[in-house]
């Protein structure tokens, strides 16, 4: 299944000058998706995954369903002040401004074997900060994956140190 054929393209969102890659079109396709999870679960099954640690909020449609299939836990990466907690803090850029990210303090333990799962990797700040969080806890980052990967953005270049898996590429 081509599944870059299930992406829409929406230009200037969320601001001038980007063009932003929307999956909602292939996660209301029952189809598509599965074919999606299934994709992910094929390249990672071997690994023994204890956690997948997927950022808000399109990374948590994947990320619950992936672990699902992995026989995995899931890990909710949020924005700042959302978790109810004690969580730890992550600053990063994107392609288009600044953020944070912040994870539970007993999400991972130490040795934990976690994917890092993201919809849509860009310049690759949001996933390094995820890595990040997962290795303050004393998590190993077994991969990284994603949806979709902007080619031109380079972001694959920030996250050499991790295997680095992608779906649908442009």
């Amino acid at each position: 299944m081509e599944l870059d054929k299930f992406i829409r393209s929406v230009p200037d969102f969320p601001k001038k000058g980007i063009l932003f890659r929307d999956i909602t079109t292939l996660i209301r396709d029952a189809g598509a998706f599965r074919n999606a999870i299934d994709k992910f679960y094929e390249h990672y099954k071997d690994n023994r995954i204890d956690k997948v640690a997927s950022t808000e909020a399109r990374g948590y449609i994947f990320g619950g369903a992936i672990a699902y299939k992995l026989g995995s836990g899931v890990v909710p990466v949020r924005k700042p002040r959302k978790l109810p907690a004690p969580a730890i803090r992550e600053e990063y850029e994107l392609e288009y401004g600044t953020d944070a990210l912040e994870v539970h303090c007993d999400a991972i333990t130490a040795g934990e074997r976690v994917l890092v799962f993201d919809d849509l990797l860009a310049t690759g700040g949001t996933a390094l900060a995820t890595c990040r969080l997962v290795e303050r806890l004393g998590g190993k980052v077994i991969g990284v994956a994603f949806l979709v990967e902007l080619l031109e953005l380079n972001g694959r270049e920030k996250l050499k140190a991790y295997d680095l898996f992608s779906v649908i590429k442009y």
